[in-house]
């Protein structure tokens, strides 16, 4: 079974490696996919280049087998629409289960995605529940949760996709926009992202005004 994150990691921090290692812990597979992309649909561009922003995550990752790196979306040119991936995945997979980790605020926000009907067919969706999150209660989101969800993660290797599992994960409050803002005004950012990254983005002056 594959499991993979989508996200700009602009740059990544602790907020995105930590759940990524509980999902996969969750799951009980080798590793997470942490799945840079390149021209986000729903947001601003990234201030990094994807070649800064893949460098960055493999400045994180090195020492960490539980996660790895798919650059698909930044080697494709045009908007990284998720459906896009999943489809490229697909075929690279067959028939393996296929997981998609999001959090809970872009599971709700799903409805707003490029073709997302295509979605559930393609991968199940493994939804990364902070304390006191909760699932939608109405419209197609909902009913969709009500005849998808599942409780016992084993059942996700039954079947290549279609279903849906809530895990748990840390709350951990970090955003790369503060990180960013930080770096840009002189001040330190450390314990929100490893320090290797920190450092490289120093020495490198990424993110400077």
């Amino acid at each position: 079974m594959i499991c993979i994150l989508g996200g700009t990691f602009d740059p990544v921090h602790l907020g995105h490696l930590r759940p990524a290692l509980e999902v996969q812990q969750a799951l009980e597979i080798p590793c997470v996919h942490l799945l840079p992309c390149r021209t986000p649909p729903h947001r601003p561009a990234p201030k990094a280049t994807p070649a800064q922003r893949l460098a960055l995550l493999q400045q994180a990752v090195a020492d960490e087998p539980a996660l790895a790196i798919d650059d698909r979306e930044l080697r494709r040119e045009g908007p990284s629409y998720m459906v896009d991936t999943l489809h490229s995945l697909r075929e690279d997979l067959g028939e393996e289960a296929l997981c998609l980790a999001l959090g809970s605020d872009a599971f709700a926000g799903l409805e707003s995605w490029h073709r997302w009907q295509e979605i559930p067919g393609l991968c199940h969706l493994v939804v990364m529940q902070r304390p006191g999150s909760a699932w939608p209660r109405e419209g197609r989101l909902a009913q969709l949760v009500d005849e998808a969800r599942v409780g016992d993660i084993a059942r996700l290797k039954e079947r290549p996709a279609g279903h849906i599992v809530a895990v748990p994960v840390t709350q951990l409050d970090i955003s790369s926009t503060r990180i960013r803002a930080l770096l840009a005004a002189g001040r330190s950012a450390r314990y929100l992202a490893p320090d290797s990254v920190i450092e490289r983005i120093r020495t490198e002056n990424w993110y400077a005004d």
